[in-house]
C-alpha cells in the first residue's frame, strides 16, 4: 500500500545481484567441498535455488543479515531437479549443465517461471548436443546423458545471443574432456561476474565479455569463495524512481552500486532526458529534472538498452514532457504492465511489439496486479508519483527480484507499507449502499 505524492530522500542501498548469485550457487555442484558467496540478496529466488541444492543432498545455508551462502556440495547424490521446484523459478534450469557437469548425466524438469512470452529452453538443449550429450523428453523432464560418462565438448553458435544458455553451457564444458566454443555467447555482466567465478574455481575460460567464448575442460574445480556484485537492474531502477519521485534541490545518493554494469545505452537515454546525475565511485546521485524529456528507446542484448529496465522506463516517459516509444526487441509480448497503468490513467498504446506513450499524464492511485518481476516494481514507481492511494497485489513476483523494497523505500520517505488480504475474498458493498437498502 503506497501514499502517492511524496518525495524521495536519502540514501537507496543496492543489494547483491540475483542473476550472478544463481549460476554462482549452480556452480556449486561442480565441486566436492564447501563453497561461500558474499553479498547474495534475501530474495524467494535464492531461497528456491537453494531448495533445489538441497534436493540433490547439498548442505546449504543462508544468514539475511549477512548475506552470506554456504554449500556444501559433497554430499550431492541425485542428479535431479523435480518439476515442483524447477516451475517457480527459470533459473533452476541451470542445474542440468551443473549436474552435467559433476555426473555425466541429469533429470531436469522443463521450466516455469515468469508469466508472460515463451522462453524457449531448445538453444539449451541443442548447445549441450553439440557438447556431446544425448536427450530425451520424458514427461515433461529433459533425461540428458553425456556418452561415455563424461562431455566431450564441441561448438556451438548461439542464435539469438541468450544469458540462460551461455550459462549453462559454461556449467557444462568446464569439466568437459575436451575444448569447447560458445559463438554469439552472452556479454551480460552477470555472465562474466559468473565465468570469472568458475575460472576462480580453476575453469579454464578465454573470451570472457567477447562473443566467442573457448572453454578447455579440468577434471576437478575447486569450491567457490566469491563476493557477489551489486544488481544493476535494481541500480537502474533506482535512478529512474529518483528521477521520478525525487527533488531538484538534494540528491538521491543510491549506494553500494557497480554503475558501468549498467552500459551504454541506459546511461546515454537516462542522461538524455536531462535528469542530473553524478557518478562517485560505487554511489550515484540522482537529482530530479525540471522537465523529463522524451527519450525513445529499443531494448536489446547488453550492452544495449536492457528488457529488465523496460516497464520502468515506461513509468518514466507517462512523466515526460511529450510522446515517446519504446520498442521490445527481446521478449515481444513484454507489455503486461500496460493495462495496469492504465487503470492508473496512463495513456499507453501497444501495437505488436511496440508501446507508445503519452507523457504529461497524471496518474492515480488504484487496485492494480503485478504480472511478473519487472512489472510488479514499475506499479510501485507509478503508485509513488501518483494522487492517492494506491495498492498493488501479488507482490510475490516483487519478492523474486527486489530485496525488503518496502523498508528501502519507508527508510527514504516514501509512506509505504506490507499488508495480508485474501485475494479470493468476497468484497463488502460500501458503507453507503448497505444505507440505501
Amino acid at each position: 500500500m503506497i501514499q502517492g505524492g511524496a518525495r524521495l530522500r536519502g540514501e537507496l542501498p543496492v543489494s547483491g545481484s540475483k542473476n550472478a548469485a544463481l549460476p554462482m550457487m549452480a556452480a556449486t555442484v561442480l565441486t566436492s567441498g564447501t563453497s561461500i558467496i558474499r553479498n547474495v540478496p534475501a530474495l524467494r529466488d535464492i531461497h528456491t535455488f537453494s531448495q533445489v541444492l538441497e534436493y540433490t543432498g547439498a548442505d546449504v545455508s543462508f544468514d539475511p543479515e549477512t548475506h552470506i551462502l554456504t554449500v556444501d556440495s559433497s554430499g550431492i547424490d541425485t542428479p535431479e531437479a523435480p518439476y515442483e521446484l524447477v516451475k517457480k523459478m527459470r533459473a533452476s534450469f541451470y542445474m542440468l549443465g551443473a549436474l552435467l557437469g559433476r555426473f555425466g548425466h541429469a533429470r531436469v524438469s522443463l521450466p516455469g517461471g515468469c508469466a508472460w512470452g515463451p522462453r524457449p529452453v531448445d538453444l539449451h538443449l541443442r548447445g549441450l548436443e553439440a557438447f556431446g550429450v544425448e536427450i530425451e523428453l520424458d514427461q515433461g523432464y529433459v533425461v540428458a546423458r553425456a556418452r561415455g560418462g563424461r562431455m566431450r565438448g564441441g561448438y556451438f553458435h548461439l542464435e539469438p545471443s541468450s544469458v540462460g544458455a551461455t550459462v549453462n553451457l559454461l556449467l557444462a564444458a568446464v569439466t568437459a574432456r575436451g575444448y569447447s566454443r560458445i559463438e554469439n555467447a552472452a556479454i551480460e555482466p552477470d555472465v562474466v561476474v559468473f565465468g570469472e567465478a568458475l575460472q576462480q574455481m580453476g575453469a579454464q575460460i578465454s573470451g570472457l565479455g567477447t562473443r566467442t567464448l573457448e572453454i578447455y575442460g579440468v577434471d576437478t574445480l575447486n569450491p567457490l569463495d566469491v563476493t557477489n556484485v551489486p544488481d544493476r537492474i535494481e541500480t537502474g531502477t533506482f535512478m529512474l524512481l529518483a528521477a521520478l519521485a525525487g527533488t531538484q534541490d538534494e540528491p538521491v545518493a543510491i549506494t553500494q552500486a557497480e554503475p558501468e554494469h549498467l552500459g551504454e545505452a541506459f546511461l546515454e537515454a537516462f542522461s538524455a532526458t536531462g535528469t542530473p546525475f553524478e557518478i562517485s565511485g560505487s554511489t550515484i546521485y540522482v537529482r530530479a529534472p525540471e522537465v523529463i524529456q522524451p527519450v525513445s528507446i529499443e531494448t536489446a542484448p547488453y550492452p544495449g538498452f536492457p528488457t529488465d529496465l523496460q516497464a520502468q522506463w515506461t513509468v518514466l516517459l507517462t512523466q515526460a514532457r511529450g510522446n515517446a516509444r519504446i520498442k521490445e526487441n527481446i521478449y515481444f509480448d513484454r507489455f503486461k504492465h500496460v493495462p495496469e497503468l492504465r487503470r492508473m490513467g496512463a495513456n499507453i498504446i501497444v501495437i505488436g511489439n511496440e508501446a507508445f506513450v503519452e507523457g504529461n499524464t497524471p496518474l492515480k492511485g488504484a487496485h492494480v496486479m503485478s504480472t511478473d518481476l519487472r512489472a510488479s516494481v514499475s506499479l510501485v514507481m507509478a503508485g509513488i508519483i501518483a494522487e492517492g492511494e494506491t495498492h498493488v497485489l501479488r507482490i510475490y513476483h516483487l519478492d523474486r527480484g527486489y530485496e525488503q523494497l518496502e523498508k528501502k523505500l519507508a527508510a527514504a520517505g516514501i509512506p509505504v507499507e506490507r499488508v495480508t488480504y485474501d485475494e479470493w475474498a468476497t468484497p463488502e458493498p460500501h458503507a453507503s449502499t448497505r444505507t440505501h437498502e
